[in-house]
């Protein structure tokens, strides 16, 4: 029987501050997302907002990269799934709401998604979807897995095909596995069908990152820590790049915090930009 442990502290904090994002920052939004609150479920008189993680000003670099990395995943699935890539995996896939909030983009395009996540996390945001009215339409997987066991062949199970294109996306996981344990993950994905991307974010060294967000950092790594789940890994972008190249990727692209500022941030009026603390990475086979 499969426990309903629930999503992980991260999975909340982040569909938390992706929902803080339409409340404590200006318009134009860099993506709108209230599905993930109402998964995520505060108690009613559940002040969410005054947790010390939701600080509105402390927060607000970290909090763009949040939703910034959001909507370069969303962008870059949506792009590929127009040109005829038919599969998206979501690894790890906690309080992602990409399903529920661009359904219509996913009807036209026939693309089929894939999320894993631990088994309990999966029943758990099965039943959540299911109580809210979404549902699990048959082109949507919530697929249980044991991310140290064979995964892929939990995937291929719930009909995922190898043999075919696909998009994979990992946000926010790098930093909780070792060099190895990322290694094997890389060379996995690495050998999809011709024309697969994966697209990953890494945390930069303490050192990398800008001098007023450094504390920030160190504060996450300390709640990381002693919530059982602490940063393992911490990679500069030529490293991160040299990993996925040696297990057999074809290209990849480091896309860099000024990236995403020019892309999604140009436009403000105010001072909001993503932290370089967390980027991206995109490899293709």
């Amino acid at each position: 029987m499969t426990t309903e442990t629930g999503p992980d502290h991260t999975a909340v904090r982040t569909a938390l501050w992706r929902a803080l994002h339409l409340r404590a920052d200006a318009p134009p939004y860099v993506i709108e997302d209230e599905v993930g609150l109402r998964l995520a479920g505060p108690a009613a008189g559940d002040d969410w907002r005054a947790r010390p993680d939701m600080d509105a000003e402390a927060t607000r670099r970290t909090r763009a990269s949040i939703v910034a990395r959001a909507r370069f995943v969303e962008d870059l699935v949506v792009a590929e799934a127009g040109r005829g890539v038919g599969q998206y995996v979501v690894l790890g896939a906690g309080l992602d709401t990409f399903a529920q909030r661009r359904a219509d983009d996913i009807a036209a395009t026939g693309l089929r998604v894939f999320e894993a996540d631990r088994a309990g996390a999966v029943a758990w945001k099965r039943r959540r979807l299911t109580e809210l009215g979404y549902g699990v339409p048959e082109w949507l997987r919530l697929v249980p897995v044991d991310f140290e066991g064979d995964w892929w062949g939990q995937l291929t199970a719930d009909g995922f095909d190898p043999g075919r294109p696909a998009v994979v996306a990992s946000a926010g996981v790098t930093m909780y596995l070792t060099e190895d344990a990322l290694t094997a993950t890389l060379r996995h994905i690495a050998r999809l069908a011709p024309g697969s991307t994966l697209v990953t974010t890494f945390l930069r060294p303490v050192e990398d990152v800008e001098p007023d967000q450094r504390e920030q950092l160190r504060v996450a790594q300390r709640g990381a820590r002693a919530s059982g789940t602490p940063f393992l890994s911490f990679y500069a972008p030529a490293r991160i790049a040299d990993l996925a190249m040696a297990a057999g990727f074809r290209d990849t692209r480091h896309v860099p915090a000024e990236e995403l500022a020019r892309r999604y941030f140009a436009t403000r009026a105010d001072d909001l930009r993503p932290s370089r603390g967390e980027e991206l990475l995109v490899a293709t086979t």
